[in-house]
């Protein structure tokens, strides 16, 4: 089954901060909703740039973007991260 990377993007001088703490809450919802797998990181993208992701099945990707509404989504490949 395919999965996917949905993306929330944070930008300003917080940005890091934010995404570092939004991946909390996405821990917290994987861990609700026992979802598999249980993938989620952040990271900078420049200065003013981060992001948050958790990664999701293909079955799964409606009611998560429906219930927590990422900005973006692309698939995801485990080489790529």
């Amino acid at each position: 089954m395919r999965k996917l990377k949905l993306i929330w993007d944070f930008r300003g001088a917080d940005a890091l901060k934010i995404a570092e703490h939004h991946e909390i809450h996405l821990k917290d919802y994987i861990k609700l909703e026992k979802l598999e797998p249980n993938i989620t990181g952040f990271r900078a993208i420049s200065g003013f740039h981060a992001i948050a992701f958790m990664v999701v099945t293909e079955a799964n990707m409606k009611p998560v973007r429906d219930a927590l509404k990422p900005h973006r989504g692309q698939v995801y490949t485990e080489q790529h991260g």
